[in-house]
């Protein structure tokens, strides 16, 4: 059997990005990759090992064995541990030991993923433990390598694909909690609408409606007099979404916000989906 033509985009969109970060790296001075980057408490060396750890993970390998430092500040749950320990375990890796497993682990998992033969709706180990289905999981680590694609290329000042076919999924991952995020995290009234305006590299707009029962949806239909109206550049509203930065600081100068501004701030207080 051959890949399902329903994952077969997800995998396409790994691999660019994915690949995009083995020729962002690969040069790299080892001073460079000690570079601080918006993923909290996260250098470009952290990124780079957490993607190599999570992609082992998948290709089965066992976890590393490894007790972490007591003084890491962020280390707060026991999924933020499981987090960090295949980072931790590679910060005293050289650039050229980080290039050469990063290059191995892209070979070894793109082969995997030729060879997948399971329909998208096939139950899995989701990573951490569990079950989800496959194209959970591949739509999960396209979002994941692709978010920290852009969390490097703003470390190194190296912007690009921000409109890549990754990016264009990711986009609709950190949609998919909007409606609940806008109805019950923030409480919008019955009968009211959310728009959330963006332009840049991905335009798009995006409507939340909340029903009369207080239950939320979205769609791109555009909305007269909602109660609240965000208007923000594409790389911010992801940089917001992943808690890379605070709203008020970009407040009044990459977001622009119109409406009930109590709602907005219980809005912006709750979106942060942070990887």
């Amino acid at each position: 059997m051959t890949v399902h033509s329903k994952i077969q985009p997800y995998i396409d969109a790994w691999t660019h990005s994915i690949e995009s970060i083995n020729d962002l790296v690969a040069p790299l001075s080892e001073g460079e990759w000690n570079r601080p980057t918006e993923c909290p408490y996260w250098s470009v060396r952290d990124v780079v090992s957490h993607i190599i750890g999570f992609e082992c993970e998948l290709l089965g390998d066992p976890r590393p064995i490894h007790s972490l430092p007591s003084d890491l500040r962020h280390i707060t749950s026991e999924l933020a541990r499981y987090t960090e320990v295949p980072v931790d375990i590679r910060r005293h890796h050289t650039a050229p030991e980080m290039t050469a497993e990063l290059d191995y682990t892209i070979l070894r998992r793109a082969r995997q993923l030729r060879n997948e033969s399971r329909q998208p709706d096939a139950k899995v180990r989701a990573i951490g433990g569990g079950e989800i289905t496959l194209e959970e999981q591949l739509w999960s680590r396209v979002f994941d390598v692709w978010v920290h694609e852009q969390d490097l290329r703003r470390a190194l000042d190296k912007p690009a694909n921000l409109a890549s076919a990754a990016g264009v999924l990711a986009r609709d991952w950190l949609l998919r909690p909007l409606p609940k995020t806008v109805a019950q995290d923030a409480g919008a009234k019955p009968g009211s609408a959310v728009v959330f305006d963006v332009h840049g590299p991905l335009e798009f707009m995006r409507t939340v409606r909340v029903d009369a029962e207080g239950r939320g949806t979205i769609d791109s239909a555009v909305s007269l007099g909602p109660a609240v109206t965000f208007v923000v550049d594409w790389e911010t509203f992801l940089r917001l979404f992943t808690g890379r930065v605070k709203p008020t600081a970009v407040r009044d100068d990459k977001l622009k916000i119109e409406g009930d501004q109590d709602l907005a701030d219980a809005i912006l207080s709750t979106i942060t989906f942070t990887t």
